[in-house]
């Protein structure tokens, strides 16, 4: 366990300066629940004592005691005996609201606003039949295909091609989703002692998936309007990682897109440091205006990238098939850490990919963006009626907004959303070492008609956590917390 960062009181006194003295505790106590909600002040942090936090704001004692009090009740922080007071968020670092592994939970008009998958769209069941069809050629043999089919990594290769990013067959290896993809790579590139680079606010099983092979996390925050190329420069200087996580592509959650001179410039910055870029191409089909595509592929200016697509996002979750693009030079490494987890996918389900590839994907992909076009041009205006104090960049493609509440709250929202029937995924659950708990995740994955109905019902939970103060419990739930899977 690494040792806490302690954080003196004249820092603290100048962060929460001009905070509301009318009652003092309760402007103090929200001053530093924004702060600790929003990772200016890390989780897990030591708060000054209250004897030198009153001396450097120059207030009561009773002031700083009553406010820590607060903070304790609402859970950002927590009294250890003998060592301090301790930052915290309540639920944990990435407490995820989900329940999609609970179907039963799911219903009885309970929105599920995490899972950020769309349902199939239409003819997909006359593709799965007519792949049933072709099944009995293969029959005759073990069906194990470790790197893929042949024919399917040909039409996978084949998409690159047609981007411009030249391809053999030979580069992919087909895996059962984009996230067993990027466990492979974790597990075949990163060991115990290496360094892994990922985003914060990140797609947050990615994190874990990176690690498989033992890696050890750090991150770099992803700014609002972008990518910060000077911090990560001083990032990959400092802590010489051996991947790097990037999602240039209609980024989960934030939904920007990276542009080409910023692509080519990061891949320079990796190449200068050894650090392998990990491609996550997963939405990368999902532009939703005219005018909006996904930029030059992140390969094409670092030749040594791996990278990671999907077909659950585009086409349909249930076709769980995803695969990884990698130079030549670390194929045979993959496959040997891929043999390590699993020995390939379903035949059926390749048969499927196979098909669309090779058939009218362009007319199964442009439903789909038509029907997210729809569903986040609904969730917009719902949002503009009901939480018009709500900030968020209008995504050109995905499938979620990344919202900015006025104030720290969300994973008190989403407890109380969940009263209210809407299961949300606050922002800590995108935020590797904890903080964003001004943000959520909004999908618009869902019918236009339940989006302005789940966007009604968060409203009436947001005022009850801001009539609360943002201080609202989580209510304890029996077993393990659930996770979030899109």
């Amino acid at each position: 366990m690494e040792q806490a960062t302690s954080l003196a009181a004249t820092r603290l006194a100048s962060l929460v300066e001009g905070f509301d003295r009318a009652p003092a505790y309760a402007g103090l106590a929200d001053a530093l629940r924004e702060l600790i909600g929003d990772g200016r002040i890390g989780y897990g942090t030591r708060l000054p004592s209250e004897r030198d936090l009153t001396e450097a704001l120059g207030v009561s004692r009773t002031t700083v005691t009553r406010a820590y009090a607060v903070l304790r009740d609402s859970s950002y922080a927590e009294a250890r005996q003998g060592a301090g007071t301790f930052t915290r968020l309540p639920g944990g670092r990435t407490r995820a609201l989900d329940r999609a592994l609970w179907p039963s939970d799911v219903g009885n008009g309970v929105i599920d606003l995490v899972c950020a998958a769309a349902t199939a769209p239409p003819g997909i069941a006359a593709v799965y039949a007519e792949a049933v069809a072709d099944l009995p050629t293969h029959l005759g043999g073990h069906g194990y295909f470790p790197a893929g089919m042949p024919d399917l990594q040909a039409a996978i290769a084949a998409t690159y091609d047609a981007r411009g990013l030249p391809t053999s067959p030979e580069q992919i290896i087909v895996t059962p989703g984009a996230l067993a993809a990027t466990a492979v790579v974790g597990s075949a590139l990163a060991g115990p002692r290496e360094r892994v680079l990922m985003e914060s606010p990140t797609y947050p099983n990615a994190v874990q998936a990176l690690r498989a092979g033992g890696g050890r996390l750090t991150t770099i925050a992803l700014d609002p309007s972008g990518w910060d190329l000077d911090a990560v420069a001083t990032t990959l200087a400092r802590h010489r990682p051996r991947l790097v996580h990037v999602m240039p592509d209609f980024h989960n959650p934030t939904g920007l897109v990276m542009s080409d001179a910023d692509r080519e410039r990061y891949a320079r910055l990796l190449a200068r440091h050894d650090a392998v870029p990990v491609v996550d191409e997963a939405h990368h089909l999902l532009a939703l205006d005219d005018g909006a595509e996904a930029g030059t592929p992140f390969a094409a200016y670092a030749k040594d990238a791996v990278c990671v697509g999907s077909a659950s996002k585009s086409i349909w979750g249930g076709l769980r098939l995803g695969w990884i693009r990698a130079p030549h030079a670390l194929v045979d490494r993959l496959i040997r850490a891929r043999v390590g987890l699993d020995l390939g996918v379903p035949v059926l389900e390749q048969l499927v990919l196979t098909r669309l590839l090779r058939g009218d994907l362009d007319a199964v992909v442009c439903g789909q963006r038509a029907r997210l076009r729809e569903q986040r041009d609904a969730m917009t205006a719902a949002l503009a009626e009901h939480l018009p104090d709500w900030e968020f960049r209008m995504p050109a493609g995905g499938m979620a907004l990344w919202c900015h509440l006025p104030v720290a709250g969300a994973t008190a929202l989403s407890t109380e959303a969940e009263r209210h029937g809407v299961l949300l995924a606050p922002g800590p659950s995108f935020a590797p070492e904890g903080g964003l708990d001004r943000y959520v995740r909004l999908p618009y994955a869902i019918a236009a008609a339940e989006l302005v109905e789940a966007v009604r019902r968060i409203a009436d939970a947001w005022a009850v956590v801001t009539a609360a103060g943002g201080s609202r419990r989580p209510t304890p739930e029996g077993g393990p917390d659930p996770v979030l899977v899109a």
